[in-house]
């Protein structure tokens, strides 16, 4: 928790969701705001109480897409209010917040800056250690800018914008509102290198504007169409939970309470509940699930960026049963919860050893070697993105169809022939071998240490572009 004169400002990056969240305070009044709070909140809530803070608002840049904001959790937990751009359309109360208006916390203060782009209702926030400051502490950006990007402008929930309408909103916000602010500036967004809403993002979570100027590709000197051939081009695939979590965040939804057990269910029960139709997610590690799993499961290791995976392979309205390592079946329910997956029935009580051996199976994993020397030519599938394969190439003749439209596009590939699946290094392709087992591949096995293994500098690589 940093402090300045009267501000004390926290950053909380949380690295499975490349999220950025953010607390602002007062020292002197001990009133405080949150800004694009994750959902699980008591890391807020103790924080505030240690530093003596009141949180009295809960302010959001924007609707996301990619994850579940915790404005509604927080605000029943302060009775603080929550606030967006006065642009935004939601079902729940907000005090809607106006271009140029300033929000005083005592001497810091706070300006809205109204930056459409990403979304039509997006704002920036600009924090003032007092009013009197001549130049700002720093910028909250949201997702209009990010260190090495801007926000892409192509997701849904765009209220009837094109991405082109919404990229030359962009350009403006970019060149008016913020670049006009001073070099020294600091820049925090709301996401960093991993996050779907950008291309370009970098593994830095602050910068400074003038930083910014120099670097940021989106920003160089360029005319408005240029500007949207730019970021219009060559943005991946939207996860599949996207459009799902953007409309879950503009609803009146239920709660989630972070500290309630995750139901224990017996083999019976939990193998009932699979046959009326619930999907099994195994949160193990990799080589744990190809030993023994379930038949069907889903294999998405909690180490990993669990949430987001989760939500590229599985339906977000599936009822969901957890395989878990003993101990961890709260902490994948919360991470599910990030991105409103919540209709976890419970978790397998005594793990995967308590299970009648007919109900499981083995995984098949090859090494680069034996792949190599296979006599009979195998289906091969490259889950990785576009960005992945144009820079390194890809195993010859291998399928190039990224993991996050793995669901959508999985009639392309032939479930009667065995499949080698592979990514960069091992853990999607766990995650999609185990998907197209559950679409009914019978004959399917991953790649041991993905694209990074095979690729010695002497094996058959294939340069051509991902389509």
């Amino acid at each position: 928790m940093e402090r300045s004169g009267q501000l004390i400002f926290k950053q909380y990056y949380l690295g499975c969701l490349s999220q950025a969240s953010y607390l602002i305070g007062d020292a002197g009044t001990g009133r405080a705001v949150v800004v694009d709070p994750q959902r699980d909140v008591k890391e807020y809530l103790d924080d505030a109480r240690e530093a003596g803070l009141t949180i009295e608002r809960i302010l959001e840049t924007h609707v996301h897409a990619d994850f579940l904001s915790g404005h509604l959790e927080l605000a029943a937990a302060t009775g603080a209010p929550i606030s967006y751009g006065d642009a935004a359309d939601v079902e729940f109360a907000i005090e809607a917040l106006a271009d140029e208006q300033s929000l005083s916390l005592g001497t810091v203060t706070l300006e809205i800056m109204h930056t459409p782009g990403h979304t039509p209702e997006s704002i920036c926030i600009v924090v003032r250690e007092s009013a009197e400051a001549s130049e700002p502490y720093g910028v909250l950006t949201g997702d209009t800018l990010f260190v090495g990007d801007v926000g892409r402008p192509d997701l849904l929930g765009a209220n009837g914008w094109s991405p082109e309408e919404l990229a030359k909103a962009l350009y403006r916000s970019t060149r008016e509102r913020l670049l006009p602010l001073p070099d020294s500036t600091r820049v925090f967004p709301a996401h960093g290198a991993g996050s779907a809403c950008g291309k370009n993002l970098s593994t830095e979570t602050s910068s400074t504007i003038g930083e910014q100027r120099r670097s940021n590709y989106a920003l160089a000197p360029m005319s408005e169409d240029a500007f949207v051939s730019a970021v219009c081009e060559g943005q991946s695939a939207a996860p599949m939970y996207f459009a799902f979590a953007s409309h879950r965040n503009r609803e009146d939804r239920p709660m989630l309470d972070e500290t309630t057990a995750v139901p224990s269910l017996q083999p019976e029960a939990f193998l009932d509940r699979r046959r009326d139709g619930a999907t099994v997610l195994d949160t193990r590690d990799p080589q744990d699930f190809a030993s023994a799993h379930l038949t069907g499961a889903i294999n998405i290791g909690l180490g990993g960026r669990f949430a987001e995976m989760a939500g590229q392979v599985i339906p977000a309205e599936s009822d969901l049963l957890l395989v878990c390592d003993t101990g961890t079946e709260v902490e994948a329910r919360n991470r599910l919860a990030r991105i409103g997956f919540d209709r976890v029935l419970g978790h397998l009580d005594g793990g995967i050893a308590s299970v009648p051996a007919v109900h499981l199976r083995a995984a098949g994993r090859v090494d680069a070697e034996r792949l190599e020397a296979l006599a009979v030519p195998v289906q091969l599938l490259d889950v990785r993105g576009p960005g992945e394969v144009a820079g390194t190439g890809s195993i010859r003749g291998a399928h190039l169809i990224p993991l996050s439209v793995l669901v959508s596009r999985v009639g392309e590939l032939d479930p009667s022939r065995s499949t080698v699946v592979y990514c960069a290094g091992g853990y999607r392709s766990s995650i999609a071998a185990s998907t197209l087992r559950a679409h009914g591949f019978d004959d399917v096995y991953d790649l041991l240490g993905g694209f990074g293994a095979w690729d010695n500098g002497e094996r058959p690589v294939d340069q051509a572009q991902p389509v």
